[in-house]
C-alpha cells in the first residue's frame, strides 16, 4: 500500500494518440478529452487513486521520483468509440535513464521497472473507473456491412 495523497489530474493533451507506439485508434475520432479531463477533475481520478495505492507495490521513494520527474503530466487518456473503451498513453522513464542520469535516485532496472508498470496500472485503473462510474454514452461506431459472418 502507498500512503500518499493524490496528486492534482492530468491536464490532457490534444494530440492524436495514433502517435503513441501503444495505441491505434480512428484517425477522424471524436476522442472526448474535454469530457474525459472533466470527469477527471469531478473525481474519477481520485477515486482511482485510491483503488491504486491499496494495492500498487510502488514505494514512496519510487513515488517521490515520479512526482520529481514530472511523470504524471504526461498521462493521456481518450476515448476510443471503435473499441468501446477509453484508452491510455502511461508516462514511464526511458530505456537511457543510467545514460542520462535522469534522477539521482534511481539505481535500479528493478525500479524503474517496478515505477513503470505502476504507472501503467494507474492509467488502467483510471481507464476502469472512467468507463465503469462516470462514462455514460455508447460508442457510435457502425461496423460495415460487407464484413464477413465468422459464426
Amino acid at each position: 500500500m502507498l500512503d500518499v495523497s493524490a496528486p492534482d489530474p492530468p491536464s490532457l493533451p490534444k494530440v492524436d494518440p495514433n502517435q503513441y507506439e501503444d495505441a491505434q485508434v480512428a484517425v477522424d475520432a471524436d476522442f472526448k478529452r474535454t469530457e474525459l479531463e472533466a470527469f477527471l477533475n469531478e473525481g474519477a481520478w481520485e477515486d482511482a487513486f485510491e483503488e491504486w495505492t491499496a494495492e500498487t507495490p510502488v514505494t514512496e521513494d519510487q513515488w517521490q521520483v515520479v512526482l520529481e520527474l514530472d511523470l504524471l503530466s504526461y498521462f493521456d487518456f481518450f476515448w476510443d468509440d471503435f473499441a468501446d473503451r477509453v484508452g491510455y498513453h502511461a508516462p514511464g522513464i526511458p530505456e537511457d535513464w543510467k545514460e542520462r542520469q535522469l534522477h539521482p535516485k534511481l539505481t535500479s532496472w528493478g525500479q524503474v521497472s517496478s515505477i513503470n508498470a505502476g504507472l501503467t496500472e494507474l492509467g488502467q485503473q483510471v481507464c476502469d473507473v472512467l468507463k465503469d462510474d462516470y462514462i455514460d454514452w455508447e460508442s457510435s461506431y457502425e461496423a460495415p456491412d460487407d464484413l464477413p459472418d465468422f459464426d
